[in-house]
């Protein structure tokens, strides 16, 4: 499945580090959302995006934006990770059924088991407006995200 701009973002529910259930439809109405698919927890490039993230998470508030990070890890390696990072937002474990909510959004690599490096910019009524996908093995830049942000306010 290819997602367009203006399509309405595939609804997901999953669990974060804290073992709540966090559910996409919950925000429509209230916040915009950022969805960021990483492929594994405590891997190198996705450590330092999700690291720039955090040092960055005030950029997101200020444009009225839930930040959900999303790997195929499961909880416990999630709650271990946001631990260790510090991370103040969610991120979601797409387990099981293993990357199904990867596979709705177009960005599961199947031949090896995880989500590409994409990330996808929700508006309040649910509807996408940004989305950026990287090759495997690079990173996102913060420009990209500042860039998305922006198609919030158009």
């Amino acid at each position: 499945m290819t997602l367009l701009i203006g399509d309405l973002a595939p609804d997901f529910s999953l669990v974060n580090q804290f073992g709540e259930t966090v559910e996409l439809s919950a925000f429509r109405g209230k916040s915009n959302v950022v969805v960021v698919f990483y492929p594994l927890a405590f891997s190198g490039i996705c450590t330092g995006e999700l690291c720039e993230l955090r040092d960055n998470l005030a950029r997101f508030e200020r444009a009225g934006v839930e930040l959900l990070a999303i790997s195929v890890d499961s909880k416990f390696t999630q709650k271990a990770f946001a631990e260790s990072e510090g991370y103040k937002f969610s991120v979601l474990a797409d387990f099981w059924p293993h990357g199904a909510t990867a596979k709705e959004y177009g960005v599961f690599i199947a031949e090896a088991g995880i989500a590409n490096r994409a990330t996808f910019v929700i508006n309040k009524d649910g509807e996408l407006v940004a989305k950026f996908i990287t090759a495997p093995g690079q990173a996102r830049s913060l420009d990209e995200y500042d860039r998305a942000l922006a198609s919030l306010n158009v």
